[in-house]
């Protein structure tokens, strides 16, 4: 029986802890004697097989290095911007090029205007006003041809300028219809049914004439039509004109003074005024007709004679000086 004894459980597994330190140092100290490989920033450009890259697995290392920053290539980016930035100066040169043959190409020149609704006023006349023949389609600005329609020829109603590609420019037009033709001084004019005076214009049957002794009151433009001309008198003095005219005996001028109103001169030797109210100018008429059938009754001939007011109607004979104010009968209780 030996009298050496066996190492216990216990002893062993210390020396084996031992052995296992004392080996871990070892290698340390090799691992830190090893030199360290050189690692470059910019990693340099290989050619890759996709296809091969693809079956590889990959591995992420993390290395006991300085802390290394990657940037991304800009390259994509830079060459999206100079494609806008080509695209926008091609369309920029193109649309300049647009611009010019559009303005100097005699295919959208306009060579004149299709005048529409004109009675008395002539293509020519109309489209020199509108000043747009000769003119690109282009440039063409309706709004300042209707203008210039209006501000030229009072007798225009109304006026629409339409333009169309490639050339073409229609200009509709309203005028004027006369009902007076005013006589005043050495002059003369052609007036509407609202007062508005414009230039006679060739034979127009039907008008009545009107000599105006005195310059008529001038009427209120409508505020509704900013380009319609002021007239030249007031429309409740064109509605009496119309309403006494068919009473004015054949061969008689009517005329307009300024103190007794619209009249004429009788054949019989007399003047007659009515005033320049059309509400009761059909009333004036009657007392009119009453007071010459009186007077003719009793054999007085008159010199002037007023139904101004058909209240107070008076006369006046060649041989007096003084207003005679009559009652008549008009058989309307009045």
């Amino acid at each position: 029986m030996s009298d050496k004894q066996e190492p216990t459980r216990s002893e062993i597994a210390r020396q084996r802890r031992a052995q296992r330190v004392v080996k871990e140092l070892t290698q340390t100290s090799k691992r830190a004697l090893k030199p360290v490989v050189k690692v470059s920033r910019v990693a340099p450009r290989a050619v890759v097989n996709r296809k091969r890259a693809a079956n590889q697995r990959r591995f992420s290392i993390a290395l006991g290095l300085p802390e290394i920053h990657l940037r991304k290539p800009s390259l994509a980016t830079q060459r999206l911007y100079d494609s806008w930035k080509i695209t926008s100066i091609s369309v920029a040169v193109l649309l300049s090029i647009a611009i010019y043959l559009a303005l100097s190409l005699p295919y959208f020149r306009v060579p004149n205007a299709t005048v529409l609704g004109n009675n008395r006023l002539t293509r020519e006349e109309i489209g020199s006003v509108t000043g747009v023949i000769g003119q690109s389609i282009f440039t063409v600005q309706p709004d300042q041809a209707e203008k210039r329609l209006r501000m030229n020829y009072p007798e225009l109603l109304s006026a629409q300028v339409n333009v169309y590609l490639p050339n073409h420019v229609y200009v509709t037009i309203t005028e004027r219809q006369p009902v007076i033709l005013w006589q005043q001084d050495d002059g003369y004019t052609w007036i509407d049914a609202t007062g508005v005076a414009f230039r006679p214009r060739g034979l127009v049957a039907g008008l009545i004439l009107v000599r105006g002794l005195v310059t008529p009151p001038v009427g209120a433009a409508p505020l509704d039509v900013p380009l319609s001309p002021p007239p030249f008198i007031q429309k409740e003095l064109v509605d009496a004109i119309l309403a006494l005219a068919p009473n004015v005996p054949a061969d008689t001028i009517m005329v307009f003074d300024r103190s007794f109103g619209l009249g004429w001169e009788d054949s019989r030797g007399w003047k007659s005024f009515f005033g320049t109210s059309v509400q009761d100018m059909p009333l004036k008429i009657r007392v009119y007709q009453s007071l010459v059938d009186s007077l003719d009754q009793r054999g007085i001939v008159p010199s002037f004679i007023s139904v101004m007011y058909p209240d107070a109607p008076f006369y006046r004979t060649a041989v007096e000086s003084n207003y005679k104010d009559l009652t008549v009968d008009t058989g309307t209780g009045q």
